[in-house]
């Protein structure tokens, strides 16, 4: 049953809203759509009386739909009666009226244009590609003042960060890596075993591991470890206003903060990859020799087989490629950090985010260029 009943004399010229029942928020807010149509239908009308009938609890529902009512009819400079309702209703309605609404307290939703909206995203992109390229360009220029022996930075600074992008990092690449192996070896050799080819699980876990998975895992584990802290430690710098200070030092932050992050994480990959394809290995043999009932000579023998300098080569440059990407991606969000704390979490994501996918993307290109060259 509606709660909302309206009538209107034989004339027209009175309309009557009688509202009943229960008021609840929790129920629903009531329309007033009925009301307007009546309204607009009822050319002589003069005024608008409101009463209750059997009204029950009620709450700011009921006095939003009164509020409602009021302000259609005010619009077109009809009164309206409230006399007839309970006083507690009215001294509510007395209030809201009185106080009038803050100017921009509303908020208007309003659709932004297809075409202003891909031309806004065009120009937001072109900029964030400017400024890459710019980063990009001061970093290159720090890396040559470094072996000019020109940069300004602290040993000490590059030596932690050394630390905390090598053995502070072998935990975690340690655990994926062993997991990896385990897996593709205990994938390969459901399959292999149909055909009586379980030796050939040494191959398929030595060459994916070696060309692919270490390489790649190790990257995408680093862009969630130190990719993430080199944009939260630059990024609270730049809330605090302490890369500001050191430009006002006359000292350039690109080569005191960021050089010897991108100088240790692009050292420091390719022993990381070497120690995660050594662990993906392993992974594999665990797989072979408790599982398939091969010989550790075997095993290894075959590897040894599968596995060329070539093999080993392409992963390490992909490990030199990815360490530049992972603290390019990381030292740029930090940098561009905004001033509140927030920021610093977004630009961490932003700095997780941006990492991985130039190592996917950078990975694809690798896969066509090695084919291409056959490789």
């Amino acid at each position: 049953m509606s709660r909302v009943t309206l009538n209107s004399t034989s004339n027209g010229t009175v309309i009557a809203i009688t509202v009943s029942d229960a008021w609840r928020i929790r129920e629903g807010l009531e329309s007033v759509r009925e009301f307007e149509t009546l309204l607009q239908t009822s050319q002589r009308a003069e005024s608008v009386q409101i009463a209750e009938r059997g009204l029950g609890d009620w709450d700011t529902s009921l006095i939003a739909f009164i509020i409602a009512v009021i302000e259609h009819c005010q619009a077109q400079q009809i009164p309206v009666d409230t006399s007839a309702l309970p006083a507690g209703v009215r001294g509510m309605i007395d209030i809201a009226l009185a106080v009038p609404e803050r100017s921009g307290a509303a908020r208007t939703v309003t659709k932004t244009p297809f075409v202003e909206a891909l031309g806004k995203n065009a120009m937001a992109a072109y900029a964030a590609g400017g400024e890459m390229v710019t980063f990009v360009g001061e970093s290159l220029i720090a890396v040559g003042n470094w072996f000019r022996g020109r940069a300004q930075y602290r040993k000490s600074d590059m030596f932690l960060t050394f630390q905390e992008s090598g053995a502070a990092a072998l935990g975690i690449v340690t655990l994926i890596s062993l997991l990896i192996g385990l897996i593709i070896a205990f994938v390969g050799a459901v399959s292999l075993q149909q055909f009586g080819a379980e030796i050939f699980v040494a191959d398929l876990v030595g060459l994916a591991v070696t060309r692919e998975l270490a390489p790649v895992m190790t990257a995408i584990v680093m862009a969630g470890r130190t990719g993430a802290a080199f944009a939260a430690q630059l990024g609270t710098m730049r809330v605090n206003e302490e890369i500001d200070s050191l430009s006002t030092l006359g000292i350039n932050p690109m080569e005191f903060l960021v050089l010897p992050r991108m100088v240790a994480l692009a050292a420091m990959m390719p022993l990381l990859v070497i120690y995660a394809t050594l662990v993906g290995i392993f992974g594999g043999w665990l797989v072979g020799v408790g599982m398939l009932d091969l010989t550790s000579a075997a095993y290894i023998g075959r590897t040894q087989e599968a596995v060329g300098l070539g093999d080993l080569s392409i992963g390490l440059i992909k490990g030199v490629v990815f360490g530049v990407l992972v603290a390019v991606a990381g030292c740029l969000r930090g940098m561009q950090c905004g001033s509140s704390s927030a920021a610093v979490g977004l630009a961490a994501t932003s700095a997780v985010v941006t990492g991985i996918v130039a190592v996917i993307v950078t990975d694809a290109v690798f896969a066509v260029v090695t084919n291409v060259l056959g490789i």
